[in-house]
């Protein structure tokens, strides 16, 4: 196989030979990953469409120009890679820009801020249960968003999906930079390429990502925290309180229509919270940031203040003592509540389900099984449900006859009366 080879470009103007590698990764929309043979711990991004190299040479030249300050993270001795942000330009032999160089973040020691959200992925995943690792990510990730905001760039399509965590110590590890909207310190702006639906703030439903801004980030990075502090619970999720059709039931179409329903102030008359949310065991402080955040387009908290305000709460974090694994930060442990709330539903459906069962045989139609045979317990609950429903249509027919009684017999009045029925 023949060798490619492409000029870097540094800030400074300096340039110098690489060799490309093999392809480790398909990538995004954009481009594709490969490794760079000259550069340990070095990769490169070759973008798959040439005919914007000129649009593509003055966005990285603009990030290059203004780089955020957030240099990797050393625990333990080993070095955490936080951002992809470009190191050098890459041009081909034409002088065409190709792509660009980046810092390797090693994805296999890393997660989708996404897995964080359920505790049957964090599991699959080994992810810990602690819950204050979940505050560390939010702390970290506030801290990458200000540190970004600091230099006018702005993510936009900032979702779990689009931020990894490393699993040993929850610090934060971004991707494909060149999709954000990038401020040149000359004040010319390079827009963002994408968004996403459930992220998108209410007053730019109808807009572009070309035309977004901080606005957007700080909206959806406190989307983002809301779920990692409460189980993974959207802020604009809950139980509808009215019928709902199927462009009412989207989430964004809640955000569009301010269904906040975990407010400190107004009660949402569209939904309820989620019936698992622990909203109510956080701090006063806590909510009113959420309440700014989700109510307030014009007093929205920036991402330094999530930074600051998630540090404070780390300060005074309390461990809970029956689960070494909950943390709290309001009154009580709100882990703890939730856990007896959903034990208890568990409860409940199973005490449901065995008084149907009971009743169904109290009647003669279903024999006593064990809990371990499956098909049998198939035959049973179906059978409950053809009794239930014979049940409830005799019920139904034996008020119609009574409530049309007199109209039946009116005809036969005489007769009825003869024989001395009355």
């Amino acid at each position: 196989m023949q060798a490619t080879y492409l000029t870097a470009i540094l800030k400074d103007g300096t340039r110098y030979e690489i060799e490309l590698g093999e392809q480790i990764h398909r990538g995004g929309a954009a481009g594709s990953i490969y490794i760079n043979k000259s550069e340990q711990n070095s990769v490169a991004k070759i973008f798959h469409d040439a005919e914007l190299s000129e649009y593509y040479r003055e966005k990285l030249d603009a990030m290059l120009e203004n780089i955020p300050d957030f240099p990797p993270a050393i625990t333990d001795g080993e070095e955490y890679v936080q951002i992809a942000w470009p190191d050098a330009i890459l041009e081909d032999s034409m002088g065409r820009t190709v792509g660009y160089l980046m810092p390797l973040i090693k994805m296999e020691q890393a997660v989708s801020l996404d897995y964080m959200m359920q505790k049957a992925v964090r599991r699959k995943v080994g992810l810990s249960e602690k819950y204050s690792h979940r505050l560390f990510a939010a702390y970290n990730l506030a801290s990458m968003v200000a540190a970004l905001h600091q230099c006018g760039h702005f993510m936009i399509d900032l979702k779990p999906a689009n931020i990894s965590v490393y699993k040993k110590n929850m610090l934060v590890a971004i991707v494909d930079c060149d999709g954000f909207s990038i401020g040149g310190k000359n004040g010319e702006r390079f827009p963002a390429e994408f968004v996403s639906e459930e992220y998108i703030c209410p007053e730019n439903s109808q807009l572009s990502s070309d035309d977004m801004g901080e606005e957007q980030d700080r909206f959806a990075l406190s989307t983002i925290i809301f779920r990692l502090l409460n189980n993974g619970i959207h802020p604009f999720s809950g139980i509808p309180n009215i019928p709902l059709n199927n462009i009412q039931s989207t989430i964004q179409n809640r955000i569009d229509n301010l269904w906040y329903a975990y407010s400190i102030k107004k009660e949402c008359e569209q939904q309820k919270p989620h019936p698992y949310s622990m909203h109510d065991y956080f701090d006063n402080e806590t909510l009113e940031m959420f309440e700014r955040a989700f109510t307030d387009a014009n007093n929205r908290p920036s991402a330094a203040e999530w930074k600051n305000h998630i540090w404070n709460i780390l300060k005074r974090l309390k461990q809970c003592a029956v689960n070494d694994e909950h943390y709290y930060f309001g009154d009580s442990c709100g882990l703890c509540a939730q856990e007896r709330k959903l034990k208890k539903n568990i409860e409940d459906i199973k005490k449901e389900q065995n008084d149907a069962s009971a009743n169904a045989k109290t009647l003669g139609f279903i024999p006593s099984i064990t809990s371990s045979d499956t098909p049998m317990r198939r035959r049973n609950q179906a059978a409950i449900k053809v009794i239930y429903g014979l049940k409830s249509f005799f019920i139904l027919m034996y008020g119609l006859f009574f409530f049309n009684l007199d109209n039946i017999i009116a005809p036969y009045a005489d007769s009825i009366k003869r024989f001395g029925l009355g």
